[in-house]
């Protein structure tokens, strides 16, 4: 990548005002860039893909082409919004991709988490290179290359999975949010008219779900892991604990244990609470959850999904753990 230090005239982007000028010298500048051709994005529906996607619908609107792989490890909901969003609210050129077969059957059996990492995002790489195949005239690619991205890994925005594609797809780069830090990402976002829960979207592995279901994944111990979230973040948000913790999720290990239900034994799973606080993920403290709040999710997780009769909170700060399990 060209020039990839942060001009010294940049002004923080930390108000309204100052997003909105961002916001109007890069439409200025896309429309330089790309003039009448096309260009392709790898719409995940984090923050940094969403706001590119966003700036790129204002500047050129229909030459962008949004692709959305549904590897079947996101979120419960995120395909779903990010179509509503982008399809449905500002008329984006989107491609849904339903990729979840295809994915699952490749990490079937497969528990080494490394191996699972590979397996994940060279699938993606496959499929994102054939849909763009299948587009005429796409002559750049978008990123959502982020300033620390450009620190950390000399511009290689690898969780992105992008950057692996064929020598034969000469694209050239679209990346105009590489020079901001992720809070001035938030705030570019905000102005574009993104929902909040898209805009704040806490942090996420690449390999989503798939390293949150430790060991080798099977369909319904992911669905566990799945319901099992969306329960632990409805819960955050209407106690007013989702803006005040940094990352909260769950996860359901490969093991088993004897419990009651329904006057029978079962052999169910154990569900994982993990609440962090943490700055920049090189440590992180434990959130303290009120007891009647733990209370409560615990009981809905063990009412409302399948296959499970445990629920455990961890409580291991980072270092010795990490944030997540894989």
């Amino acid at each position: 990548m060209e020039n990839n230090k942060r001009p010294d005239s940049m002004e923080r982007i930390t108000t309204r005002a100052l997003a909105d000028a961002f916001i109007a010298e890069q439409v200025e500048a896309l429309r330089k860039q790309i003039g009448n051709k096309k260009v392709l994005l790898a719409l995940s529906g984090g923050v940094d893909s969403s706001v590119v996607a966003a700036l790129l619908i204002k500047a050129v609107g229909k030459q962008l082409v949004c692709v959305h792989v549904n590897h079947g490890l996101l979120r419960k909901g995120e395909p779903e919004q990010v179509i509503r969003v982008f399809r449905d609210e500002m008329d984006a050129n989107l491609v849904y991709v339903d990729a979840v077969d295809r994915f699952l059957d490749k990490l079937a059996g497969v528990s080494d988490p490394e191996e699972k990492r590979k397996i994940i995002g060279a699938e993606f790489v496959r499929v994102f290179e054939e849909e763009a195949r299948k587009q005429d005239g796409i002559e750049f690619l978008a990123q959502g290359t982020i300033y620390p991205d450009i620190l950390e890994s000399d511009g290689v925005k690898a969780h992105h999975n992008v950057g692996g594609l064929p020598e034969d797809l000469r694209f050239e780069l679209v990346e105009p949010v590489k020079f901001l830090y992720k809070d001035e990402v938030r705030e570019v976002g905000r102005a574009l008219g993104l929902p909040d829960n898209m805009v704040y979207r806490q942090p996420f592995p690449g390999p989503g779900l798939g390293v949150r279901c430790t060991g080798a994944i099977t369909r319904d111990r992911l669905e566990a892991v799945r319901e099992s979230d969306a329960i632990l973040r409805e819960e955050f948000e209407k106690n007013g604990l989702a803006g005040k913790v940094w990352q909260y999720f769950t996860t359901v290990p490969d093991y088993r244990s004897t419990g009651i239900r329904d006057g029978k034994r079962s052999w169910d799973w154990p569900v994982i609470i993990r609440a962090v606080n943490s700055v920049d993920a090189t440590a992180a403290t434990i959130e303290e959850i009120p007891y009647a709040l733990l209370h409560h999710i615990t009981d809905r997780i063990l009412s409302e999904v399948p296959g499970v009769n445990r629920v455990l909170y961890d409580l291991s700060p980072k270092p010795i753990a990490t944030i997540e399990w894989e």
